[in-house]
C-alpha cells in the first residue's frame, strides 16, 4: 500500500545507490507534465478498515529488494 513517509525521488535514489554500494550517477531530466507532485500515499482508509499500518521501514525494505536483486544477477 505504502507509507505514509514523504521523501523525495532524489533522495530515494540516493539511498538506493548508497545501500547497494553502486557507483551510478544520478541525471535529471525534466518531469514529465504528469509527474505526480506528491507521492505521500493516504492510508487511512487501510487503518481504519483492516486496522494496518506499515510494519517495514524504507530503509529495511531496500536493503531486503538490493538483497534479493544481488541473489539473481
Amino acid at each position: 500500500l505504502g507509507n505514509p513517509v514523504e521523501f523525495s525521488m532524489i533522495e530515494l535514489a540516493q539511498e538506493v545507490i548508497r545501500l547497494s554500494g553502486s557507483m551510478s550517477k544520478l541525471a535529471h531530466r525534466p518531469l514529465p507534465q504528469d509527474d505526480p507532485k506528491q507521492r505521500k500515499p493516504d492510508i487511512t482508509l487501510a487503518q481504519k478498515t483492516f486496522d494496518w499500518n506499515p510494519s517495514i521501514s524504507l530503509d529495511l525494505g531496500l536493503q531486503r529488494t538490493i538483497a534479493y536483486f544481488q541473489e539473481r544477477i
